[in-house]
């Protein structure tokens, strides 16, 4: 049953997600029975390296951040914010233990639907044929990321890196602390403030 808390944020939900798929109102009506709000502290995790991922996830606020473990360290691999979606995919749609580590940077509300949910979404005749399509779009997102991601490292330089996100997701820079950004774009928090310090005084 969806929890009663959820009922405010609905129509913003709804109003965000016309951006991937129209629901019209008898298959929104039945999608948002399976919806749940979830609250996150900062640093709480939503799901964690050998865990299975349960529920894919929707910010309405805060940021998160997806990160994996390496001998003992770890190594930030996206940041996900507001009006996005996060989860451990591969480990959702299979159902088997993932790898990476998602945890909240702060105090973060989330609307989320687990996958009994969305099996049954899928079996049901009346929303069948848009949940398909709206797991196809995620799933293009996420993969789309990731090869923006590996595709930066291979072709840019650390200072690149931090133009590209300072040029397309300036939030990123408002919101993510130094030692998480400096950790994403592979270098130690004392070169990213050199290369701050080069980018404030060539725009001067």
């Amino acid at each position: 049953m969806m929890d009663t808390q959820i009922e405010q944020y609905l129509p913003v939900f709804r109003q965000q997600i016309d951006k991937w798929i129209t629901f019209n109102d008898e298959e929104w009506t039945i999608f948002a029975q399976y919806l749940n709000i979830r609250l996150l502290h900062k640093k709480d995790h939503f799901t964690s390296a050998g865990e299975v991922c349960k529920e894919l996830g929707y910010i309405l606020s805060g940021e998160l951040r997806l990160y994996h473990v390496k001998d003992g360290e770890e190594i930030t691999g996206y940041f996900s914010m507001k009006n996005e979606f996060i989860c451990s995919y591969k480990s959702f749609l299979k159902q088997e233990p993932g790898l990476s580590y998602i945890q909240a940077i702060n105090d973060a509300v989330l609307i989320t639907f687990n996958h009994a949910a969305l099996q049954q979404l899928l079996n049901n005749p009346v929303t069948a044929h848009k949940m398909e399509r709206f797991g196809r779009l995620i799933a293009e997102h996420l993969v789309f990321c990731y090869e923006d991601r590996l595709q930066a490292f291979v072709t840019q330089s650390p200072e690149e890196r931090y133009k590209t996100l300072l040029n397309s997701n300036s939030r990123i820079l408002q919101h993510i602390p130094q030692h998480y950004l400096a950790n994403y774009l592979g270098i130690t928090p004392v070169s990213l403030s050199r290369i701050r310090k080069r980018i404030m005084e060539s725009g001067r």
